[in-house]
């Protein structure tokens, strides 16, 4: 199920699975008086978004998260699809062997549990990259698991959990397709191809319409950074010698095979890029943009496991 954003300029910001019904049928508001934020099939990022935007733009903002309140009345309708899971701090085990996890998986969509790391829940993202990552039980064929702590990374840092597709409309008759269940209001300027969605690549500039996509990890980095006076007394250099410092650490989690230590030593990287861009006053997605920019005009071929890039 799709989640839309809606503005109502100068009225509200709110959350509909369904535009037409809720504000043009029960608000009385044309296409042409609203517009479409955005849109994601996760409904904790939705009902997160919607507060931030709500306070951005200087409306009421809800006391109660979207999600609280339709998750009771999801989970009355839903009860007997979910799942029995077993959480410790370390994994989330499901009762099901990995071929037959997906189907009940699918089914749940919309149940959230605690763990040690945060509140879970499932969204066909979040569905995909269980099926990713899940592994077979050691001690039960039949059950299957995952790490907490990896999951929790992805909802942190995987844009696209919280993305829902524009196409460039050329190439599909002039309308949206299927699977992005709302109009997108008079804004929208569908920018972007099918293509450039393939793979689940991070959308940015023109990918996304209206806008260059907030990232949302990005800004809580800053905010941490913020709150523990580092942009008020550190400086770029010391970032830097902390960037190397990190960069050892993924190289000796490399030589090991160490998996866990180099996902903790590339995510400690990417917090120290925030802060040293934000101190020299160019911001992570800026570089993040330019930096595209230029590879993605970029052609060659790959040598000896090194993408060699054609010469001029």
């Amino acid at each position: 199920m799709t989640y839309c954003i809606y503005h109502i300029p100068g009225k509200k910001i709110g959350v509909t699975n369904n535009p037409q019904e809720r504000i043009t049928n029960q608000q009385g508001y044309e296409e042409h008086e609203y517009e479409i934020l955005e849109m994601s099939d996760d409904i904790s990022y939705i009902s997160r978004k919607e507060i931030e935007l709500q306070k951005k733009y200087g409306y009421k903002v809800d006391t109660t998260p979207y999600e609280d309140l339709i998750f009771n009345n999801h989970k009355n309708k839903n009860h007997k699809k979910e799942m029995n899971i077993n959480v410790t701090e370390q994994t989330t085990t499901f009762p099901y062997p990995v071929n037959k996890l997906k189907g009940h998986l699918m089914d749940a969509i919309g149940m959230r549990w605690e763990t040690p790391h945060g509140l879970f829940s499932l969204s066909t993202h979040s569905v995909q990259w269980i099926m990713n990552n899940v592994k077979v039980s050691s001690f039960r064929e039949n059950r299957s698991y995952i790490y907490n702590k990896s999951m929790a990374r992805y909802y942190s840092l995987d844009p696209m959990r919280s993305i829902a597709p524009h196409y460039d409309k050329t190439q599909i008759g002039g309308e949206c397709p299927a699977d992005v269940q709302a109009p997108c209001g008079p804004n929208c300027e569908c920018t972007g191809s099918a293509n450039d969605w393939a793979g689940g690549q991070l959308g940015v500039g023109s990918r996304f319409a209206n806008t260059k996509h907030d990232y949302v990890m990005f800004n809580e980095i800053r905010a941490w950074a913020q709150e523990r006076g580092l942009y008020a007394k550190g400086d770029a250099k010391t970032q830097y010698l902390k960037l190397i410092e990190e960069a050892g650490e993924l190289g000796r989690a490399i030589l090991k095979n160490d998996l866990a230590e180099q996902e903790d030593a590339i995510g400690d990287m990417v917090v120290v890029l925030v802060n040293l861009s934000e101190l020299i006053d160019i911001p992570i997605e800026q570089c993040i943009e330019s930096a595209y920019d230029v590879i993605s005009k970029r052609t060659g071929k790959m040598i000896n496991g090194t993408f060699v890039k054609d010469e001029k």
